[in-house]
This record gives C-alpha cells, structure tokens and sequence, in this order.
C-alpha cells in the first residue's frame, strides 16, 4: 500500500514538472514565434509585398504556429500524438461547425487577397460603412473613418457583398452643381464658372470639362458641373470649388436664389 501511494506521489510530481515545463515551453515559444514574426515583418523582401498580403500571412502564421505549438507540448508531457491529433481533429470539426460563421470569414479573407477588391489605404464603402482599410487579417477587416472611428468588418461578409472602392483608379470625376436664379445670363453662368475652374492648379486639364445648364428647377437655373481630378486631391478640389465658385458668383452679382413660394389671393 505504502509503495502504491509512494507511487502515486511520484507519478504526480513528475506529472507536476511535466505541466510546469509544459507552461513554461509554451510561455518561451509564444515569446520566440513574436520574435520571429516581428522579424519577419521587417525583412526587406517581405515588405515588397503588398501591406494587405503581409498583414493576412502574419496573421495566418500566428495562429498556425501557436496551433502547431501547442499540439507538440502535449506530446512533450506525455500523451500520445496520435490521441493528440484524434482529440485535435475532433475538437477542430466540433469548433468548426459551432463556428461556422468563423470559417466563411477566413475563406472570405483568403479571397480578399486572391481577387484583391481592396487594400490597405484603400478608401471603401461596404456594408453601410465607409473608412480606410487599416487591416485585414484572416476573419476580419479593420476600417478607419475620417473622425478615427475603429470599424471591424468580417471578411464573409465583405466577400459576398458590394464593395465601393474610392481609391481603385488614379482619378475621380468630381460631379456638382450649381443654382442661380431665372434672371441670370446663362453664357454668363457658364464663364464664371469655367474660368474659376480654371484658376484651380488641382483640375486635369488632359479632361474634358463640363459646364452646362442641366435643369430648369420651381425657383432656379441648375448648372452641372464636371471635372476630373487625382483620386486624392478629390476632397480638397471639391470644397475649393464650392468655395470660390459662390465668391465668384457674388463678384459678378450672379443671384443664388432661395426657395420662393408665390401666393395669390382673391378677394370676393
């Protein structure tokens, strides 16, 4: 009896080491696998790459690595692999169908980098949101919105829904309009407005301009205006514009009107 319990003891403080060692492998490794990913993450050829790619393989390598560690610790203190890998591939099917939401995200990541509908710092607008991709990793995409709000989108649903993609080509078309009153000279309009464009050093001028009188609105003359711009001046010609193009208006006493409502009455 002494002996079985002498045993025992035994068998529980090697096991007790077994787990210590165990904790403390997996600590070291985990630290070793930051290590390495850390510089992985500086090498000159891996930044060749595009920063959505880089961002998705760390992200994969983490987790693969970590996984990969974890199944060889077990092994280390005792158990057998193969029940490990049993144990492993069962946990794995149970997780996967319980998480099955988890699985469409990484598929959807993996195609994210295959089609490449966007890429870090891309400006996109995708299911109701609009931001700058600051991140996609294997279940998620990290969007950041001009007042730097964090907006984490899952990749299923990025891969199965419309992406508006701001910054895909190098330039935009800038589309406005403008409104000016019924007693406004229309070559008059259209000069102020063309000459303005003009003076703006942010216009192609390789593009056509537009400058027409697109609507005869209940109170005023609209002009549609067009012009092209580089994808990321398209902001800072839109409000300059808008801005020199009403200065304009006032200099040559070109009315804005606003809504006007005529009433008649009739007196019996």
């Amino acid at each position: 009896m002494e002996k079985a319990v002498e045993k025992l003891i035994e068998g529980l403080v090697e096991l007790g080491f077994r787990i210590i060692g165990l904790v403390l492998i997996i600590f070291l490794v985990f630290k070793f696998v930051k290590f390495l990913i850390r510089i992985l993450n500086k090498s000159k050829g891996f930044n060749k790459l595009e920063k959505s790619v880089t961002s998705f393989i760390i992200s994969f390598l983490g987790i693969a690595l970590k996984t990969l560690i974890v199944i060889t610790a077990l092994a280390y203190i005792g158990i057998p692999m193969t029940s490990v890998l049993t144990v492993f591939g069962t946990a794995t099917l149970a997780i996967g169908l319980a998480l099955q939401g988890g699985l469409t995200n990484m598929v959807g990541g993996i195609m994210i980098l295959v089609f490449k509908p966007f890429k870090i710092g891309d400006y996109i607008e995708a299911s109701g949101n609009n931001g700058t991709v600051d991140d996609i990793t294997i279940f998620y995409t990290v969007l950041k919105t001009p007042d730097n709000k964090k907006i984490v989108l899952p990749n299923g649903s990025l891969a199965n829904e419309p992406i508006i993609n701001y910054s895909a080509e190098e330039k935009r078309r800038l589309d406005l309009s403008f409104s000016v009153s019924y007693s406004s000279d229309i070559d008059e309009v259209k000069k102020v407005i063309e000459d303005t464009i003009k003076k703006e050093a942010l216009v192609l001028t390789d593009e056509e301009i537009f400058v027409h009188l697109a609507e005869h609105g209940d109170s005023a003359l609209i002009f549609a205006v067009r012009v092209w711009v580089k994808t990321n001046n398209y902001w800072d010609l839109k409000f300059s514009l808008e801005e020199n193009i009403k200065k304009e208006f006032d200099k040559n006493k070109i009315e804005i009107p606003y809504p006007q409502l005529d009433v008649h009455m009739r007196k019996n």
